[in-house]
């Protein structure tokens, strides 16, 4: 089955108001700007948005928060080295936190691929992020009982792809990725270089093709740090 899309803006429609999207990425590493930007461009609302961190800059997921299509945010790091879009937004009331540390963020995102309802681990025992959540003690120690994450969506970059859907990671890119990819109902990957079936060796997939719905080619990205520094902002089809 070819699972490959002509560009950006058509790969993610579909996605529409109140969905729940996955969006890797570690920082910028990883991060599928030209995706999040097509999906700026089709303005969707209310969206939950499943993220390491909550943006950075005026581009990507903040452009995203900036041009008000963010209800909530799941995330570990809402602070980034320039958080303005986020914080403007929350200290106004306009936007969510489910704040999450970032292993369980990842363990949570995997239990919902894994079809795994639920899952205990040790980590924000005692604090405010367990209020209200199950607590059990195993072998004289206090866990906390987490829930699955799972999307309507997931929104990744991978370095090759095939029109199948297979994917492989450049280094840290990989990060969140292949666990979005089967955390989703329906998953969309952005690539450096699309190649046919056999095009990749089978030893080194990451993602089976089977967890990608949609692939589309962006042979040159974007890189979030870079367009930061640059100090450009994008605000529906431009860069200012």
């Amino acid at each position: 089955m070819d699972k490959s899309w002509g560009n950006a803006a058509e790969a993610i429609s579909g996605i529409g108001d109140s969905a729940v999207v996955m969006i890797g990425g570690f920082g910028g590493s990883g991060a599928p700007i030209e995706l999040i930007h097509a999906l700026i461009d089709r303005r969707p609302r209310n969206l939950t948005v499943i993220n390491n961190n909550a943006g950075n800059g005026r581009i990507g997921i903040a452009a995203m928060i900036d041009a008000g299509m963010v209800a909530k945010m799941i995330c570990s790091f809402p602070k980034s080295s320039d958080p303005r879009a986020f914080t403007e937004k929350y200290l106004a009331g306009e936007i969510e936190l489910e704040l999450v540390p970032q292993g369980t963020l990842a363990e949570r995102i995997r239990a919902g691929g894994a079809g795994i309802p639920a899952f205990y681990t040790p980590t924000a025992y005692g604090t405010e992020l367990a209020e209200g959540k199950p607590v059990a003690t195993f072998d004289g120690r206090h866990y906390v009982q987490e829930r699955w994450l799972k999307a309507d969506f997931a929104i990744v970059k991978a370095q090759i792809g095939d029109t199948h859907g297979n994917l492989t990671y450049n280094k840290a890119a990989r990060n969140f990725n292949p666990l979005m990819c089967m955390a989703a109902q329906t998953t969309i990957a952005q690539v450096s270089r699309l190649v046919e079936p056999g095009g990749i060796d089978p030893e080194h997939v990451v993602t089976p093709g089977i967890f990608v719905n949609r692939v589309v080619e962006i042979s040159d990205p974007q890189q979030e740090e870079v367009m930061i520094r640059a100090g450009l902002r994008y605000e529906g089809g431009i860069y200012a």
